[in-house]
């Protein structure tokens, strides 16, 4: 946790207008990073790129999540838009870091970019009410080219995979990375990301070539929407025995030799260690890719379960992730490789293969 501070008036008004305009802070002082639903996902608070630090970039509609509050999921630490910005610059007291806020919010602020419209939609974009038209309108995957794309990543066994659908002609926004030329709709698997009651609160997108047979020439081709912190992609209904891991095909590969362990796919290493736990859940199985993010996810999710009374299992792959091992060595290898991970009755209650 990062250090505490005591915000003088003017300091709490600062910090305000900051989480007020949190989207450019995050543009101007975080600007490696991108938007993603609610939030901004940057590697952490020096400007790295990647995932693993999250900004809340407007309050959640309950109002348990603040605009501007940040959490970095790799080393805990956590704060506000003033943390940010007196990491960023270096301020080394709270008097420099105000000089700096004040400096910046006498900028004039870029209009927020906005998540890509639907079409004929009057919900706000990036909401949990668009991401629920988006996977309204969208269809079961059937034999449609998402059965193709995950048979192309040896994902065939799809059962209990209700919340994968998919949409014929998604809209993509281009970013500066893509090339002028670059189509704005291509076919893609849209995921539901629901909450513990089964609602759906947003929506994974990973858009698709036209043949189906890789993910689209995009820059980004997977992006997510709406009320995310907390939920996940869930595969089967929640049990005492389930586990979790790090995007959807991490958790697809694992269920090709364990098909009937419910599970939950979080859409990084940030948001699988802020996932909500089930009521009665005993046992969790954490499937953490082979990097720091996944180590620190790790790490706070078994902070999080101790109290909880939940015994936390790391799930470990030979390579990067689950979709490499089970790409490289096949389902006989990927199960005997967790079957030596695996609690030895849940082995022989959802293993089917190895």
């Amino acid at each position: 946790m990062m250090p505490t501070k005591m915000l003088t008036s003017p300091a709490s008004q600062i910090a305000d207008a900051l989480a007020g305009n949190a989207e450019a802070v995050c543009r101007h002082y975080l600007s490696k990073g991108r938007k993603e639903g609610r939030y901004w996902l940057v590697g952490d608070v020096h400007n790295t790129p990647g995932r693993s630090l999250y900004v809340r970039l407007s309050a959640s509609p309950d109002g348990r999540g603040a605009a501007g509050k940040w959490t970095d999921a790799q080393s805990g630490h956590h704060g506000d838009l003033l943390d940010i910005i007196a990491m960023a610059r270096n301020c080394r007291t709270l008097r420099e870091t105000l000089a700096e806020a004040r400096h910046f919010l006498r900028l004039p602020m870029p209009p927020p970019v906005a998540d890509a419209p639907l079409r004929r939609t009057k919900a706000p974009t990036g909401t949990p009410e668009a991401a629920r038209r988006l996977h309204a309108g969208s269809k079961p995957i059937g034999s449609s080219l998402v059965r193709t794309y995950l048979a192309s990543r040896h994902m065939t066994n799809l059962v209990g995979c209700g919340a994968l659908r998919f949409h014929g002609h998604c809209w993509y926004r281009p970013s500066d990375e893509d090339s002028l030329d670059v189509r704005t709709a291509w076919p893609a698997m849209i995921a539901a990301v629901t909450d513990l009651d089964g609602s759906v609160t947003g929506v994974h997108r990973t858009w698709l070539a036209l043949n189906g047979s890789a993910k689209a020439p995009v820059a980004y081709p997977r992006r997510a929407m709406g009320e995310l912190l907390g939920n996940g992609v869930r595969f089967g209904r929640a049990g005492a025995v389930m586990m979790a891991g790090e995007g959807i095909e991490t958790m697809l590969s694992l269920r090709q030799v364990i098909p009937m362990m419910p599970a939950i796919a979080g859409l990084s290493a940030a948001h699988l260690a802020a996932i909500l736990f089930p009521a009665g859940l005993k046992r969790l199985y954490v499937a953490r890719d082979d990097d720091p993010a996944g180590a620190g996810a790790l790490k706070t999710l078994n902070q999080r379960a101790i109290p909880a009374g939940i015994e936390v299992v790391p799930l470990e792959p030979r390579l990067g992730d689950f979709n490499d091992d089970l790409m490289a060595f096949g389902r006989e290898r990927l199960a005997a490789g967790l079957r030596a991970q695996l609690r030895v009755g849940d082995a022989a209650q959802f293993l089917t293969v190895g």
